[in-house]
């Protein structure tokens, strides 16, 4: 045989040897065996260099990557029962809530605000309603029109746009608004910066600053796109009127969007149970939980002395709520009070939206940790659910496990035989944990399927943040605003909004890449073995290859 093919042979047999390891998996005695007929051939002066490739690349795998393995799968174990147990407390505690009818008006003093016939309106509170936005077109007038039909003494109300908006003909829409509304006798001011430092943090700082708000008492937030029902406030500052000891109301969202496709609906079924499920457990049990950064109440005295707000992550909201809850002070959450608002109803705008709110909790858990153990004011058993259950478990295990498990742990395994993975981890824990969820909206409860497989679509770009948070990466600090649609995707004028583009810009690699990896895992397991895994594994390769082609959102 000719010298120069000899490299082509010995490259052709250690690729078909490769290849056969990989497909049909290799263990202890296999190597063993390629060890007997390595030294077989040895003594019988035969050319073995892909028998050498074999018995390295088996040797490997049984002494490196099936331990290594096997390490992941315990660590993901471990990370399921953490997040199922968390999740089995919080509803143990609304369904408290629910038998015992625990609602705040019951465990705080609630008496309704009325006006003293003397006086008039003056022993009412001043409050003070900040409507932060930035280049929101389509929204801010109705916010503005929610915010001033507001029942509340006019004389006692102080209407604040926090506006940093760079268009031109964004801020000439937002003038004519507010002096609309001033021409009806609100008392409604615009605040501007001639910079964006601190995002919106920076921008709510600046805006506290100014002399007219010393003599407000508390103050409400409203994103642009957040429309609250005229009797918010006098639904909501008796709390903070009658209980000295309470710095934040917060009420519930609801979403007028929730049905304009199959991603708003799956938003809906999350943040109903963060809502419902998360918010309310927490503050019946802990009076503490993470400001939702709108459709909430502060008492600014607390606000104040905790040191304001701060823009050293992308959740300054939820910043500025473990700081004043560190101080001593108490939350309360009302399930029953609830505030519109819009899901972002494009792809590329929720990714970004789960990027920044997955990314800065885990910024924040890495900034504050120390900081909350060393804390004097609160209990041991408060500082430990802060640092477990509201930080580790929901903001960092819970991304971690969904993604990697189910989407990198499970399909891998189909390669790796040797290793047993139980059923509780696979079905019964998962399935008792996405019936939890779906309790909180129960009218999607039959796209219960089409909402675990989107969810770990999604739990992919929220490890991405998580990871970049608690690293400090490139993009720690980076902030997108969430873009909303308003009346345009009410009439459907999405034509005129959203530019069409060309098929190449609709791809997401990422998802078109875990698509395929989870794709061949099926196809093995499919060929191989011995499971009902390969079902599972279509079904969520299907669901990557639909988000990477841009088949989800308006």
């Amino acid at each position: 045989m000719s010298l120069s093919l000899k490299p082509f042979l010995f490259l052709y047999d250690t690729t078909l040897s490769l290849l056969l390891l990989l497909l049909n998996g290799g263990s202890l005695e296999d190597a063993a065996v390629a060890q007997q007929r390595l030294e077989a051939d040895n003594n019988a002066g035969q050319s073995s260099e892909w028998f050498e490739i074999q018995y390295l690349w088996i040797k490997t795998r049984s002494v490196v990557l099936l331990p290594v393995f096997k390490c992941l799968v315990v660590m993901c174990l471990v990370l399921s029962i953490i997040v199922f147990f968390e999740s089995l407390y919080m509803n143990f505690v609304i369904l408290f809530v629910k038998l015992f009818r625990r609602k705040p008006e019951k465990v705080y003093k609630w008496e309704a605000m009325l006006e003293d016939v003397e006086v008039g309106p003056d022993n009412y509170p001043i409050v003070l309603i900040q409507i932060p936005m930035f280049n929101e077109k389509e929204v801010y007038q109705l916010s503005i029109a929610a915010v001033c039909s507001l029942v509340w003494p006019s004389s006692r109300l102080v209407v604040q746009v926090v506006d940093d908006s760079t268009d031109p003909a964004v801020r000439e829409g937002v003038d004519v608004e507010i002096a609309k509304w001033q021409s009806q006798g609100i008392n409604i001011r615009c605040e501007r910066r001639d910079n964006r430092n601190g995002y919106k943090a920076g921008a709510m700082k600046e805006a506290l600053t100014q002399t007219y708000v010393k003599q407000c008492d508390f103050v409400a937030v409203f994103d642009a796109d957040f429309q609250p029902e005229p009797d918010y406030l006098t639904r909501t500052i008796p709390f903070l009127v009658h209980n000295p000891e309470v710095a934040l109301i917060q009420a519930r969202w609801i979403f007028v969007n929730a049905d304009k496709c199959l991603m708003t609906r799956m938003q809906e079924m999350s943040l109903n149970y963060h809502f419902k499920v998360e918010q309310e457990s927490g503050s019946t049990r802990h009076a503490f939980f993470g400001f939702n950064g709108t459709a909430g109440v502060w008492r600014i005295s607390a606000l104040e002395a905790a040191g304001g707000w701060k823009s050293r992550t992308t959740v300054e909201d939820m910043d500025l709520a473990v700081r004043v809850g560190l101080h001593g002070w108490k939350f309360v959450y009302l399930n029953d009070l609830t505030v519109r608002n819009e899901l972002p109803s494009k792809f590329k705008a929720y990714r970004f939206q789960q990027h920044r709110w997955s990314c800065g909790p885990a910024n924040l858990f890495r900034k504050m940790t120390m900081e909350i153990i060393h804390n004097k004011r609160v209990s041991i058993w408060k500082k430990f659910y802060v640092i477990y259950s509201f930080f580790f478990v929901r903001k960092v295990a819970v991304h971690f496990l969904t993604f990697f498990f189910y989407c990198v742990i499970v399909p891998t395994s189909v390669f790796f035989p040797e290793i047993y993975i139980p059923s509780w981890s696979t079905i019964y824990v998962p399935s008792l944990i996405t019936i939890f969820h779906t309790m909180a909206t129960p009218r999607s409860f039959y796209l219960v399927i089409f909402w675990i497989l989107f969810e770990n679509v999604m739990a992919m770009h929220r490890t991405k943040g998580t990871c970049i948070g608690l690293l400090e990466g490139g993009r720690v600090n980076e902030w997108v605003v969430t873009e909303k649609l308003g009346d345009a995707l009410k009439n459907k004028l999405l034509s005129r909004v959203v530019q069409r583009k060309s098929c190449y810009q609709t791809i997401n690699a990422k998802e078109v890449m875990v698509g395929i990896y989870i794709l061949g895992c099926a196809l093995y397991g499919l060929i191989y073995g011995h499971t009902w895994l390969h079902f599972y594994l279509f079904l969520q390769a299907t669901a990557f290859f639909v988000s990477g082609f841009g088949f989800v959102g308006t």
